[in-house]
């Protein structure tokens, strides 16, 4: 039985957080555009963004963005037509993902290079 590195260990778990994607709940898709939401990606559900559009008076529709299952919500746009808010949603939630995949790929980036692999600390010694 070989003995592993620990540090190898680590970053291996550290990479299998961060490559599993996150499903969160499917983008609600009614007939109208009230209710419409989108959840923003991340491993930890109390700092997940939440998008979701709300009708108002006079047929006006706002978008709310909520940080985890018990914030506030702040109204980020409105008022406007039903499909400029979902489609405001839909642009929020897209560049939360590509920001989400940038951070990501940095993160594993910079621990693959960040620590020397148990076969180069091995070298050194002998």
């Amino acid at each position: 039985m070989t003995q592993s590195d620990p540090t190898d260990e680590a970053l291996a778990t550290i990479a299998s957080i961060l490559e599993t994607p996150t499903t969160g709940s499917p983008p609600i898709a009614p007939s109208e555009a009230d209710g419409y939401t989108k959840i923003g990606p991340g491993p930890i559900a109390s700092i997940r963004f939440r998008w979701s559009v709300r009708r108002g008076e006079n047929d006006e529709y706002f978008v709310d963005e909520t940080i985890g299952e018990s914030s506030n919500p702040i109204a980020v746009g409105g008022p406007m037509s039903a499909e400029a808010a979902m489609k405001l949603v839909d642009e929020r939630e897209s560049d939360a993902h590509s920001r989400f995949e940038q951070i990501r790929r940095e993160m594993i980036s910079r621990g693959a290079s960040a620590y020397p692999s148990a076969d180069a600390l091995r070298n050194n010694e002998e």
